[in-house]
C-alpha cells in the first residue's frame, strides 16, 4: 500500500512498538496524529526529541472520548496500541488498567465508527490465553482466560472490537502479539531486567525459570501491523504474530550472558515471582493464518535481535551515567 498523504492515527504512539510504527510510517510517506500519554508532564516517551513536518503529537487519554473523536476525525486508518500494558502495575491498579484497556478501547472504536475510517487495526496481547492448554502452538481458536487484571482488561477491549465489528460494521482488524522485544522495550519486562543488572554486575536475580515464551523482534511486528491495516478482506480477523521458536526464561538468561560476554551467578529471588495461579509457564505460537492471509513470517532471529537490543541498552546507559 502507498501510505503517501494518508492521514493515520497511533495510539500508545510514545511507546515501544508504537515509536517503531510512527517512524516506519513516516518513512512511508503518511501523515502521523501521535497519541501520547497525557497528564500534566505530557509524556511523550519514546518521540521525545521527533520532529518532523508530518508528525503531530497530541497529549490525552483513552479515557477521554471527546478527545479521541477529535484526534481520529478525518482519519484513513488508526493503529489502536495504547494500553496500560504491566502486569505488574495492573495487580496494584486493576480499576485503572479496566478503564483504559477496555473504556479506551471502546471510546476508540466509537471514534473511528463516527470517522468512517478505511481500516481501525487493534492490538491484543497473547497472554489472554493465560497458561496454555495441550502440547501444541496456540492457535486462534484456543480457549482465551483472564488470569491477572491485565489480561482480563486486554480480553474486554478485545470483546469490544469484535462487537463494533458484529454490531456497527466497522472495518476492524485484531493483532494478537506474542512477545515482542527490540530497542526501546519496557525496563520491567524479563529481558531488559536481565540485560539491566548484567550491565551493572555479575550478580542476576531471576524469579522461576521455567516459563517460555515466543519473542518476537519489533521490525517484524511493525511489518505485521502495515500488513493488516493494508490486505483486503480481513475485517473481523484475529491473527497470530509470533516467532515459530519458545525459549525459557533460564536459557533467554544464559543466551543473553553469552552475547554480553559476562559470567553470572544466578540467584533465585521469591520477590519476582508470579502468583502461582496467575503465571503463564508454556507459551508457543502458531502463526500459520499470518502467513496464509497475508504472507507474513518472522525474519529476525533471536540471536541477531537481541544483540540489537543490548546494544541500545548499552547505549542509553552510557548517554544517562
Amino acid at each position: 500500500m502507498d501510505w503517501t498523504g494518508r492521514v493515520i492515527v497511533v495510539t500508545g504512539a510514545g511507546g515501544f512498538i508504537g515509536s517503531h510504527l510512527v517512524e516506519r510510517l513516516l518513512s512511508e510517506g503518511a501523515q502521523v496524529r501521535a497519541m501520547v500519554h497525557g497528564d500534566p508532564l505530557y509524556r511523550p516517551g519514546h518521540l521525545k526529541g521527533v520532529q518532523h513536518e508530518r508528525l503531530t503529537l497530541a497529549g490525552g487519554d483513552l479515557r477521554e472520548a471527546a478527545f479521541l473523536r477529535e484526534l481520529i476525525a478525518g482519519a484513513d486508518s488508526v493503529f489502536h496500541l495504547g494500553a496500560v500494558t504491566s502486569v505488574a502495575y495492573s495487580y496494584a491498579h486493576p480499576e485503572e488498567t479496566l478503564a483504559t484497556n477496555a473504556l479506551g478501547t471502546q471510546n476508540v472504536c466509537e471514534a473511528a465508527r463516527l470517522a468512517r475510517v478505511r481500516r481501525l487495526v487493534h492490538t491484543s496481547t497473547a497472554g489472554v490465553y493465560g497458561d496454555a492448554r495441550g502440547p501444541k502452538p496456540i492457535t486462534e481458536e484456543h480457549p482465551v482466560m483472564g488470569c491477572n487484571p491485565y489480561t482480563a482488561a486486554k480480553l474486554a477491549g478485545d470483546f469490544v472490537a469484535q462487537t463494533y465489528h458484529l454490531s456497527y460494521g466497522l472495518p476492524v482488524a485484531t493483532i494478537r502479539l506474542f512477545n515482542a522485544y527490540g530497542p526501546r522495550m519496557g525496563r520491567y519486562l524479563i529481558m531488559p531486567t536481565i540485560i539491566q543488572q548484567l550491565l551493572a554486575g555479575p550478580i542476576l536475580r531471576l524469579g522461576d525459570l521455567s516459563p517460555t515464551r515466543p519473542f518476537t523482534y519489533v521490525d517484524d511486528i511493525v511489518d505485521a501491523f502495515l500488513l493488516m491495516a493494508a490486505a483486503d478482506g480481513i475485517e473481523g480477523e484475529l491473527v497470530h504474530f509470533g516467532a515459530s521458536e519458545s525459549i525459557s526464561m533460564g536459557d533467554l538468561a544464559a543466551l543473553i550472558g553469552k552475547i554480553m560476554e559476562v559470567r553470572y551467578e544466578l540467584v533465585r529471588d521469591p520477590s519476582r515471582l508470579r502468583p502461582a495461579r496467575s503465571e503463564i509457564y508454556k507459551s508457543t505460537v502458531d502463526h500459520a493464518k499470518a502467513t496464509r492471509l497475508l504472507g507474513w513470517r518472522p525474519r529476525v532471529d533471536l540471536e541477531a535481535g537481541l544483540r540489537q537490543t543490548v546494544a541500545w541498552f548499552q547505549r542509553t546507559r552510557e548517554l544517562n551515567a
